[in-house]
């Protein structure tokens, strides 16, 4: 085969993979949640962090699994000294929707959301808040539900992942780092 041909053939099968990877195996696309905020991995900026303005980052996503009815997204911190630390619950997201920047830490948001208690003890987002030392996983996991749930607002994690039982029908996340 001649090199032209050989690299045709090479483009044509990364081509072939990375297109794949973005297809399940029912053929509906992978379900990928995202932020402009900071790469998969990458370096969480200070704004969102409680050393900066403790704002939420903005997330979209797309490939919601079919029959999806709400969203159901939780933040958190596993390498915490004390254990996994939650940073954010919010359920009853619509599936169509996305979360902006910055939403407000109110129980009930005028898009139909629910936001329940952090391990701050406050509702909504509290951002990254490491003690010094090495950088912190952040995962921000988003659960595609068959379902809204019927979990009052102000609820505990506990409480949000009991009435999510049975409703799962797909997960997504994405991970950040922050360090001080």
């Amino acid at each position: 085969m001649s090199t032209k041909g050989q690299l045709a053939l090479t483009i044509i099968l990364l081509l072939s993979f990375s297109i794949g990877n973005l297809w399940s195996q029912e053929g509906a696309m992978a379900f990928i949640i995202k932020t402009t905020a900071f790469s998969e991995a990458g370096s969480i900026p200070k704004k969102y962090t409680c050393d900066g303005g403790d704002l939420s980052p903005g997330l979209t996503w797309t490939g919601i699994p079919a029959g999806t009815q709400s969203l159901a997204l939780i933040a958190d911190d596993p390498d915490a000294p004390v254990g996994t630390w939650t940073h954010w619950i919010i359920w009853n997201i619509r599936p169509e929707g996305a979360l902006p920047e910055g939403l407000s830490k109110d129980e009930n948001l005028s898009n139909g959301s629910r936001q329940g208690k952090n391990d701050f003890k406050r509702i909504g987002y509290g951002g990254p808040c490491p003690p010094a030392g090495k950088p912190h996983r952040y995962f921000f996991r988003l659960h595609a539900l068959d379902a809204k749930l019927d979990v009052k607002a102000g609820a505990s994690r506990n409480e949000l992942e009991r009435a999510m039982k049975g409703h799962v029908l797909g997960q997504t996340e994405l991970m950040g780092k922050y360090g001080r």
